[in-house]
């Protein structure tokens, strides 16, 4: 797989907005909440499914590195957190997200309207099951799935919901926008779509 210049400053740009948005928090016992999904939606909806997931891959390995970049550890240790699952998911839903928003074959409520739930769907499937893991093998504990929803998942979805409606208005008026400007590169379904609809 190979990325323009262009592509990579773009993914190393939400890369660094996923490590602002991590120190933007608000404290919770085991999982604080922070502004990160936002950013992994808008990272698939504005860069597309390949680069979207990459800006969360470099993020990761950021903090793999040690740096201090996750909300929940840094290092080698990342992978016995309680935030491992989420960390993880937001590759997936980055992907799954940029996938969706960038298919101009479907509807626009689909790709703008439930793209960005189906994001926070796979953040928090993956999410608990390392919360659970954590809780319940790492740490010792004997922790129900109903205990680890309302740990991991019923404090933040209000906010993660408000959160994917704000990615959605602003992908819809910017996406345009940055195509018209060559700023975005189109999407090989876009493309092939078009050369479709060519004949």
């Amino acid at each position: 797989m190979r990325f323009s210049v262009r592509a990579m400053v773009l993914a190393s740009l939400f890369a660094v907005l996923m490590v602002v948005s991590a120190y933007i928090r608000i404290p919770f016992p085991f999982v604080p909440m922070t502004l990160q999904t936002l950013f992994v939606f808008l990272s698939g909806m504005l860069l597309g499914p390949k680069l979207g997931s990459l800006s969360q891959v470099l993020y990761f390995f950021l903090g793999l590195l040690g740096l201090p970049v996750f909300a929940g550890g840094c290092g080698l240790q990342i992978f016995v957190s309680p935030t491992v699952g989420f960390i993880l998911g937001f590759i997936v839903a980055a992907y799954v997200v940029g996938r969706i928003s960038h298919d101009d074959t479907l509807p626009l409520f689909f790709r703008y309207g439930v793209a960005p739930f189906l994001g926070i769907t796979l953040i928090y499937l993956l999410g608990s099951v390392g919360l659970y893991f954590n809780l319940n093998v790492v740490a010792g504990k004997s922790i129900s799935w109903l205990k680890v929803l309302q740990i991991g998942v019923f404090p933040f979805i209000t906010a993660d919901i408000l959160k994917g409606v704000g990615a959605s208005m602003l992908s819809w008026k910017i996406v345009p926008i940055l195509n018209r400007s060559g700023i975005l590169q189109k999407s090989s379904t876009q493309i092939r779509h078009k050369r479709e609809s060519r004949g």
